[in-house]
């Protein structure tokens, strides 16, 4: 176990004595403004815990950012893990004080989904948003880029070249990742379906391509059904699952593109046994560890949202004091890939 830092070492890395320091803590007087300053600062550095009156003044002369946000489905684990993760990173950014105003669309329309980001705009002096693709949204962040409010696509492109830039997985590389799974496991001739929210999701587009392809590279003897439209709800994927097991008798795979996956896992607990049925689906939350322990899922390929969170925040920090950037500077992440051994 690390050594507790003491006074001793908290006025070492000061410059000071220990008797300022002690008078500093213990708000004695006698203290200047500046020498305050310099402990609290070196109290962070170090880990030493300090008064919230003291440790305040460290905050003193760094500069205020406000930062816009927009995500949807904010009833979904996924969702709030993602918001948490944004203000954990803006609090741990050391060289200003960032307040986040995280934002949610009501729903995946156009409309909705431009009144967030015009909020976040109005909030924020950089803004980062989920949104589907829609010319509504391109003209927009046009709007936006001229008056100065740079905006950063999440999860999926949806701001292209008029955005800052990308931050997210390698869609297309997911969606072969996926591929190469379902191929390695079923390894026979058969059957498998995709699902992806819809054709406004670009993202989900990518990873449909690089699943289909990677099938036809490592296993030309499955078949994949066309592709089905889930509109990432639950009640309509578990509907659309059932119909499928109920169509295709001889359905061995599914492969969640987008969100949704809690209808899929659903509907196989319904109908099938463990087992069954291989699937694939995005993002670990409860009801996907559960279905990885269960043997209904075989793979779950999810967002580094901690890396993801502390790198957006760093860039957009970097665009609200220097300006935004010349051109997108898109950032992608590896996914985590869970299977039923490693939950």
């Amino acid at each position: 176990m690390a050594r507790r830092p003491t006074i001793q070492d908290l006025a070492r890395a000061a410059g000071v004595g220990t008797a300022t320091v002690d008078r500093a803590l213990n708000d004695r007087g006698n203290v200047s403004a500046r020498t305050a300053k310099a402990i609290a600062e070196a109290a962070l550095r170090i880990g030493y815990p300090m008064p919230g009156a003291v440790a305040s003044l460290s905050d003193a002369s760094k500069p205020r950012l406000d930062l816009g946000f927009v995500l949807h489905k904010p009833s979904q684990e996924f969702y709030q893990r993602f918001a948490q993760e944004i203000t954990r990173a803006c609090r741990a950014v050391p060289d200003a004080t960032v307040t986040p105003f995280i934002n949610f669309s009501p729903s995946q329309s156009p409309g909705d989904f431009t009144e967030a980001i015009e909020a976040a705009a109005a909030d924020g002096q950089v803004v980062a948003a989920t949104a589907i693709n829609h010319p509504s949204l391109s003209r927009l962040i046009e709007t936006l880029k001229a008056r100065g409010r740079p905006v950063f696509s999440l999860l999926n492109d949806f701001a292209g070249q008029a955005g800052a830039g990308y931050f997210g997985l390698d869609n297309m590389k997911a969606g072969r990742i996926a591929g190469w799974m379902m191929a390695t496991h079923l390894q026979r001739p058969c059957r498998v379906a995709v699902f992806v929210g819809g054709a406004r999701w670009h993202g989900h587009g990518l990873r449909e391509a690089g699943f289909r392809t990677a099938l036809r590279e490592y296993a030309p003897q499955i078949t994949v059904t066309d592709t089905a439209v889930n509109l990432e709800t639950r009640q309509v994927t578990y509907e659309a699952t059932l119909d499928l097991l109920e169509r295709h008798a001889d359905l061995a795979g599914l492969y969640v593109a987008g969100g949704g996956m809690e209808g899929a896992i659903a509907a196989l607990r319904e109908a099938r046994p463990p087992g069954k049925v291989a699937l694939i689906v995005n993002e670990l939350t409860s009801e996907s560890r559960a279905a990885l322990a269960d043997h209904y899922a075989i793979l779950v390929s999810a967002t580094p949202l901690s890396d993801l969170c502390r790198a957006l925040v760093d860039r957009m920090v970097r665009a609200a004091v220097d300006g935004p950037p010349a051109q997108a500077q898109p950032r992608l992440f590896e996914p985590l890939l869970y299977t039923p051994e490693s939950v």
